[in-house]
């Protein structure tokens, strides 16, 4: 098949989400005192990781809403500490959303695979993350100009895996299903939602880790290996 167009995942796949987000937790725990409550950054870590993927779960599958999880995510590690304040984590959020779009780490390899990938097909972005912040962190760390459109979530009221969302983004780029390839790094939001809605799928899966259910179209360890796929 030749494909002509990608959809592609942004956070941990081209823009290094859990590096610059750690960064920014860091910077969070330290101006916001949290000593008080974690005697070390990576103990409110493992705290705030474990239940921030599980909120980020519900929200792919549309049982919260964005502000349920961008107050509980805050509150659930200091919960116990007594504070029970929505209006607090929601500034606590916007203090975090707005640091992370100044961060500018990308995966190994991102620049070298979209230079070689920008003369060959239509590029655009394909991303559940928040309106507020993802054209910044594209622009701010120099991705702005390998992409036709930036397709997120909010924008189809809908997020990965649905098919809805997948629908929406080949009217809106026009582009053909059978052209098309999904790339990105998670099982249960790109590859899955890409192998229900008939797209080709390439995970970014450098961990190794075990497909559940079915065989994806292509499967990498690095950037670099999709060159040799498209």
């Amino acid at each position: 098949m030749q494909y002509k167009n990608l959809f592609i995942d942004l956070d941990d796949t081209l823009w290094d989400i859990h590096r610059n987000g750690k960064e920014c937790l860091e910077e969070i725990y330290r101006d916001y005192g949290y000593e008080e409550f974690y005697p070390t950054f990576e103990a409110y870590y493992d705290v705030y990781m474990p239940g921030n993927h599980h909120l980020w779960g519900l929200y792919r599958q549309g049982e919260i809403t964005k502000e349920a999880l961008i107050v509980e995510r805050f509150l659930a590690p200091v919960r116990a500490f007594g504070i029970e304040d929505p209006d607090y984590a929601k500034r606590l959020s916007d203090d975090f959303l707005e640091r992370t779009t100044r961060k500018t780490r990308l995966i190994n390899g991102t620049l070298e695979l979209l230079d070689y990938l920008k003369p060959k097909y239509r590029m655009h972005i394909l991303s559940n993350g928040f309106r507020e912040v993802q054209f910044k962190k594209i622009e701010n760390s120099g991705l702005k100009s390998y992409f036709d459109k930036i397709i997120l979530s909010e924008d189809a009221a809908i997020n990965k895996p649905h098919p809805d969302i997948f629908t929406y983004a080949l009217k809106n780029t026009n582009s053909r299903r059978d052209q098309t390839v999904m790339i990105g790094d998670s099982w249960d939001a790109d590859i899955i939602g890409a192998y229900q809605s008939r797209i080709a799928q390439i995970w970014f899966n450098p961990e190794g880790i075990s497909p559940d259910g079915f065989e994806p179209t292509y499967t990498v360890r690095t950037l670099e290996e999709i060159k040799e796929i498209l």
